[in-house]
């Protein structure tokens, strides 16, 4: 059952998807706005995938404020990318430069209102993400970003890289981790197991901590599922 689970869900959602990427560039001539809804409509329609073919659901935990808030969050897997997409109301999100380079595509992903982070990290790297946030956040967005860098394996807890530390400082931001454990369903290789997937808000950290203070509460937050002695 799992593996029909599996094959049904790869014969539905990825084509439909790359026709929806496909077509991206050309709703992106709409403006930001018409792209921001285009991402949407595809991640309902991953959530509606995922829940009803792969028979994963989604528990929320935790509450978040109405008002714009950084929002670092755990990576595990594909799944919270396009679930937090939905979740956070098309926040701006941080992506690799390898991501924006992609032809096509990557133009689509700057009109939605991606902030782009170079792994170099060099200062002019560093200034046009700032200028990228706080265009979005000029325009009363959130900011997405998964502060350890890549996707990681459930257990592996790597320390947060510095783009984190620089939004948290230039925009004063509240900030709001996200916890999961999409990993223990949606594994890097292999098939995709039904089960539940947990996104846990933490508490806020508020702006203006020492770095060394905000990026420890940070990290020991998005990483509460890893070492929870009730799961």
């Amino acid at each position: 059952m799992i593996l029909f689970r599996n094959i049904l869900f790869v014969t539905v959602f990825y084509p439909v998807s790359a026709m929806m990427v496909l077509l991206s560039p050309a709703i992106a001539l709409g403006g930001q706005r018409a792209v921001m809804r285009w991402a949407t409509t595809w991640t309902r329609f991953h959530g509606l995938c995922t829940r009803w073919l792969l028979g994963i659901r989604v528990v929320v935990e935790g509450h978040r404020p109405a008002t714009p808030a950084l929002y670092p969050a755990k990576h595990q897997a594909m799944f919270e990318t396009l679930e937090l997409q939905r979740l956070l109301d098309a926040p701006a999100m941080v992506l690799k430069r390898e991501l924006i380079d992609i032809p096509l595509w990557g133009w689509a992903a700057r009109r939605y209102g991606a902030i782009v982070v170079d792994r170099n990290a060099s200062a002019r790297a560093m200034r046009g993400m700032m200028r990228d946030a706080q265009a979005a956040l000029a325009e009363g967005r959130s900011i997405l970003i998964f502060p350890e860098g890549t996707r990681v394996t459930p257990g592996e807890t790597p320390p947060l890289k510095p783009g984190f530390a620089g939004l948290y400082r230039m925009l004063n931001l509240p900030v709001v981790p996200v916890a999961t454990d999409s990993g223990d369903v949606w594994p890097r290789k292999g098939l995709k197991r039904p089960g539940v997937v947990t996104l846990r808000f933490g508490a806020v950290v508020p702006p203006g901590l020492p770095r060394a203070e905000a990026e420890a509460k940070v990290h020991a937050a998005i990483n509460a599922l890893e070492c929870d002695p009730s799961r």
